[in-house]
């Protein structure tokens, strides 16, 4: 062996030439096993799902962290504006899809928005859930004959794995043909948790009936994965501490004191009745505790207060941090979790809410719109079609030019309305955005804006009035002026 290959092995670490693959001392206890993107969900999925949801339940932080994210993502609802270029056609479709969304739920509690928000909550809560696509029959009398069923994540067996006769493979009760396509899902008739189950009783549903709202952590991944998954053990373990120390508190309130008896003494009295000392009281105390009391104790008798620990100094900034964490294990922002902005700048808050904001927009396009709302505005086109409520003689063949669609979800508000706005009558005036884009990013449809100007301003002429918002009115020369006014500012 040369000199060179002696001082390579000399210097080159002794475990791995990656410290983080190490076996040294300081990984001995490091446990990572191998599993692939299925496998361990299944031995583990249950219980982070039961455990998840007792953590929503039961802890304040849990449950207004999945409520924050829900409103974020769905708002009042991801709306369609239907892009068809006939125009009767697309105000016909945008008319007859408002309508059927109120009677959506086959239960008739939530309508089509409300629905995405329970899908949605679903989804962080559980880690998915499915939606039924339910083709209904003309006897019941609905304006596009589908509605939607959602159920929870356990309607799917986890652990439901087999081979059939005709050679498709079942895996976590999702079914596959010879290729890797999900041709079916095998659901239980009614939830596995409650009393009158029977878990004899599977049906084989068609997966083009069947939508799978996830977001898959790894390539191939066919369950998913609960919100709070990274955290569950943290917050309850945060939950017993807080829990703890309020009791803490509580104890230190009370102002308790014990009143100590001189020993007794064989033939000793009471200097007060001149009888016997009687210690016959057991644990009956003799003084009682009350606001402005003065109590006269007799000879011999003294009174100790108990000092009980108080809240410890760093007891805000452990809660913090822990919160902190917390935080970044469910992707929300700790001054949006806590309410606490304390040492938070401008800046600072429309960088993180920014940033957040990219988040939220990735949900919506990749599981809300992309899981939920495409395939069901392609079925309830496909009905609507079928039944007879929207005529288009050439869908068959070319369907594509009456289902363009894009959704709009709610909009945020601005966190400078002035400044905000002006940058968008900029951008839009420089033409770098339409007018239809500003008013879709604030969750409206520019075609519903524009019919309800026109009407305002149809009604204004018929009153004679006159209103600072009518840009008819302004001359040229003023707006100018005020393109002027704005660009200082």
């Amino acid at each position: 062996m040369g000199f060179r290959e002696r001082l390579a092995r000399m210097i080159m670490p002794k475990n791995s030439a990656y410290t983080g693959a190490g076996t040294g001392r300081r990984a001995a206890s490091w446990y990572a096993p191998v599993t692939g993107p299925t496998r361990q969900l299944q031995a583990d999925l249950p219980k982070l799902i039961s455990r998840s949801r007792a953590a929503i339940r039961n802890d304040p932080w849990a449950s207004s962290g999945l409520e924050k994210l829900v409103s974020n993502v769905v708002g009042r609802g991801i709306t369609p504006k239907s892009l068809a270029q006939d125009d009767g056609l697309r105000e016909l479709l945008q008319d007859l899809f408002l309508q059927w969304s109120e009677v959506s739920d086959p239960d008739g509690v939530l309508s089509f928005y409300g629905q995405q928000s329970i899908a949605a909550r679903s989804m962080f809560e559980a880690g998915e859930c499915f939606v039924r696509m339910r083709n209904r029959r003309p006897e019941d009398n609905l304006i596009v004959p589908l509605q939607l069923q959602i159920v929870e994540a356990e309607y799917v067996p986890l652990h439901y794995n087999d081979t059939i006769s005709s050679g498709n493979i079942i895996k976590a009760g999702i079914e596959f043909d010879k290729v890797g396509r999900r041709v079916a899902y095998w659901m239980h008739k009614e939830h596995p948790a409650e009393t009158s189950f029977d878990s004899s009783k599977l049906v084989r549903v068609p997966a083009d009936d069947v939508l799978h709202i996830y977001e898959p952590l790894r390539p191939g991944q066919l369950r998913g994965q609960p919100l709070l998954t990274q955290v569950l053990l943290r917050m309850f373990h945060l939950d017993k501490f807080d829990d703890a120390t309020l009791l803490r508190q509580e104890i230190a309130n009370l102002f308790t004191g014990f009143i100590t008896k001189p020993s007794p003494e064989a033939g000793a009295v009471d200097p007060l009745t001149g009888k016997p000392l009687d210690y016959s009281n057991g644990d009956l105390p003799m003084v009682a505790m009350e606001p402005g009391t003065m109590q006269e104790l007799a000879p011999g008798e003294e009174v100790a207060f108990n000092t009980p620990p108080g809240t410890s100094s760093d007891y805000p900034n452990f809660m913090r941090q822990q919160l902190m964490a917390i935080s970044a294990g469910i992707g929300l922002p700790f001054e949006l979790l806590s309410g606490d902005m304390k040492g938070v700048s401008d800046r600072a808050l429309r960088l993180m809410l920014n940033e957040f904001r990219r988040r939220i927009q990735q949900i919506q396009q990749n599981q809300i719109i992309f899981q939920l709302c495409r395939p069901v505005w392609s079925r309830w086109l496909d009905m609507a079609v079928l039944d007879g409520a929207v005529s288009a003689p050439d869908y068959a063949t070319n369907k594509r030019k009456t289902a363009k669609v894009k959704w709009i979800p709610h909009g945020w508000p601005y966190m400078h309305p002035v400044q905000d706005m002006q940058a968008q009558k900029m951008a839009v005036r420089s033409g770098f955005k339409s007018r239809s884009e500003v008013v879709s990013e604030q969750g409206y449809d520019s075609e519903q804006i524009d019919d309800e100007v026109a009407a305002d301003n149809r009604r204004a002429d018929n009153y004679d009035l006159k209103y600072d918002s009518d840009s008819r009115d302004i001359p040229k020369e003023q707006e100018i002026i005020e393109d002027k006014d704005d660009a200082q500012e």
